[in-house]
């Protein structure tokens, strides 16, 4: 008897809910487990339908050549620059994401760096462990975002609700990208240099690629200058990492905010030793609600399309 399932391949391993949601409605074949991937293609390859992947998942066009009756595939997160989207559009490939339901866990995120620069949280919290306050006193002072100017760089979805929680902080905020977005209360900037010579903070939001690849250059940090923040949020690919680590041991900046790296996991570890820089793991949609949010629509997308309907959130 045929199977009744369509067949989908899980390039990498997700979250459990994500597993537990495709093994109900799909034959899932998990290529992250297989000790010879060649073998199991070999044996699954006409079969599959769908693949559902991630930002470290790279698909690349031998691997799709082993799938020739692929339809889609599903990715986890709003990124897709980990996809070769002229090649799918050449294959007929339908391509998703997972938009807006990171949007506020992000943004979250950007505020929490922002104040962490801003009010040096992490040297504050490292100072009371080390019994420095009853020794020495009180902290210095700091600066506070009140009456500040922050520069959006990409003022998408996620790049609004930042400009909205900047606002409820009492800040000033402008913002540059791609093209004007008239219907938006923001400045805008034709010019990202010019705009980081006008702002206190700089946040970059905008997706990775060759278009935007080291966008965040030493001419920009220059423009920010000695008393200007940088806050990365979109993709590490983004910013020229050693003329970012050059411009913080120089202190030709004030201070960055890195959640996101060229070559994650790897951190580079010119900025470990550096006190004018705050360190996560990749951490802006990371939290319980958001992430089965993220899996959930990667799982429905794939539902939906295999069914012979709409795919619910689609880039190509």
């Amino acid at each position: 008897m045929a199977d009744e399932k369509p067949h989908v391949l899980m390039a990498v391993r997700l979250l459990p809910s994500v597993g537990e949601a495709l093994d109900q409605h799909f034959n899932v074949h998990r290529l992250y487990e297989a000790q010879d991937r060649d073998a199991l293609m070999a044996e699954v390859g006409e079969k599959i339908r769908g693949v559902a992947t991630g930002g470290h998942g790279a698909l690349a066009p031998e691997l799709l050549d082993k799938m020739p009756n692929l339809e889609i595939i599903s990715s986890f997160g709003v990124g897709y620059d980990h996809i070769d989207t002229a090649e799918c559009k050449k294959r007929g490939l339908r391509v998703t994401n997972t938009p807006d339901v990171l949007n506020d866990a992000v943004a979250e995120t950007t505020m929490a760096l922002m104040l962490a620069l801003c009010r040096k949280i992490p040297q504050h919290d490292s100072y009371v462990r080390q019994g420095l306050w009853a020794s020495q006193g009180a902290y210095p002072l700091t600066g506070e975002l009140t009456g500040k100017t922050v520069g959006i760089l990409g003022l998408g979805r996620i790049g609004k609700e930042i400009a909205r929680r900047c606002q409820v902080f009492k800040m000033q905020v402008v913002y540059h990208g791609r093209t004007q977005q008239p219907f938006e209360p923001y400045p805008y900037y034709e010019s990202l240099v010019e705009m980081a010579k006008a702002v206190d903070y700089l946040v970059c939001i905008i997706p990775g690629g060759k278009a935007t690849e080291k966008m965040v250059n030493r001419e920009v940090l220059d423009a920010l200058g000695p008393e200007g923040y940088l806050v990365s949020m979109g993709r590490g690919t983004t910013i020229d990492e050693a003329a970012l680590i050059d411009a913080l041991q120089n202190e030709r900046i004030g201070g960055a905010a890195l959640d996101v790296y060229e070559n994650e996991p790897q951190v580079p570890e010119a900025f470990f030793p550096l006190d004018n820089v705050v360190l996560v793991p990749h951490i802006g949609s990371a939290t319980h609600k958001t992430r089965w949010a993220m899996g959930d629509l990667v799982v429905r997308n794939l539902i939906e399309h295999l069914a012979g309907r709409p795919a619910l959130t689609p880039v190509v």
